[in-house]
């Protein structure tokens, strides 16, 4: 397996601290998380409709939590622990080192691919855990329309033009 450019390398994990940081560790899940559940209802509720859990691009290793595809909208729901919430996140004291390297890594990813999504001619909209899900959905809302007011004007050969020069996009928009 090949190590992403531009991402510092983290050092293999230490042992947990204790039985209980090990359990709470595990019990963490990548997706379906209650922030995004949250936001995943009040966008349906709203009558919007998008993919869950999908990779943008083929050649990039992530995946969106909710995928627009016709506007190339990708919604990233982060954890403030996780993605180094500047606001919320408290370092932890067991294994500090190995934490700040994990979690310094994480956030150099994250940009990474907002890049790497943005220069293939997507929108990337990130929020966090603690945003209340009503005020991320009037966010997202606001971005497809954005995204759906640029569509409509831009020619459709333009928008084919563009998608095959930003390479391999995984999401093409046919309209």
């Amino acid at each position: 397996m090949t190590r992403a450019v531009g991402v510092p390398r983290v050092p293999p994990a230490p042992a947990a601290s204790s039985d209980e940081a090990r359990q709470r560790m595990r019990a963490n899940g990548s997706r379906d998380t209650a922030p995004e559940l949250a936001l995943r209802r009040e966008l349906h509720r709203r009558g919007f409709r998008y993919r869950v859990d999908q990779a943008p691009l083929r050649s990039l290793r992530c995946r969106a939590d909710l995928v627009f595809r016709r506007v190339q909208l990708c919604v990233f729901v982060d954890g403030c622990f996780w993605h180094g919430c500047p606001d919320h996140m408290s370092w932890p004291k067991a294994n500090g080192e190995w934490w700040r390297a994990k979690i310094s890594a994480t956030i150099a990813r994250d940009r990474r691919n907002d890049y790497l999504l943005d220069a293939a001619g997507g929108t990337v909209f990130r929020g966090g855990e603690h945003e209340p899900a009503w005020l991320a959905a009037d966010r997202v809302a606001a971005a497809l329309e954005s995204s759906a007011e640029q569509l409509r004007s831009e020619p459709k050969c333009q928008r084919q033009l563009t998608r095959r020069l930003a390479g391999d996009v995984a999401m093409p928009i046919e309209l």
